[in-house]
């Protein structure tokens, strides 16, 4: 089932004496939470809070949220986890939230074999490399590439893939 409050980044510390945070981004780039005009402080989107003004400074967001005017106030947010709704984003086709794919379970096109449970995905500039965890307990790194990832299937929880030589030998 896919979450409707996504995880977005993490108050880090605080930024000037005004209440602005210094925000970690752990969305693909740091501009997307630039763009919102809310985000929210839990994960059911019962903790609302407007984002007055972003910006981007070198690997931060520096933020200004409503309600955060002093060092104090910004201090007391320190460690939060900031969430975003999905329906505030749209994504490009073949493209998915990270947090949707965890867990999917990851098969052979050919005969349906069961290689594991995708537990990370790493991003390693030409392309994501998916992180399966076999019901042994071994870690295989899969290309996220068309060749190899046939199809996600949200409805079946599967992402589907084609053996790669050399893949899963030990």
């Amino acid at each position: 089932m896919k979450k409707q409050y996504l995880e977005a980044g993490q108050i880090v510390a605080t930024h000037g004496i005004a209440g602005e945070v210094r925000v970690k981004s752990w969305c693909d780039s740091n501009d997307v939470l630039c763009t919102l005009d809310t985000l929210y402080f839990d994960d059911k989107g019962k903790k609302p809070v407007k984002v007055l003004n972003a910006r981007v400074h070198k690997n931060i967001v520096i933020m200004k949220l409503e309600g955060t005017d002093t060092m104090n106030d910004a201090q007391a947010l320190r460690n939060k986890v900031l969430y975003l709704n999905r329906d505030e984003l749209s994504l490009d086709e073949g493209t998915y939230f990270i947090q949707d794919l965890l867990g999917m379970k990851v098969v052979d096109k050919d005969d349906n074999t069961l290689y594991g449970e995708l537990v990370d995905v790493g991003s390693y500039g030409a392309n994501d490399v998916y992180f399966v965890k076999s019901p042994e307990g071994k870690t295989y790194l899969i290309p996220a590439i068309e060749s190899v990832v046939n199809e996600i299937n949200f409805e079946n929880d599967t992402i589907t893939i084609t053996r790669l030589e050399g893949l899963f030998d030990d």
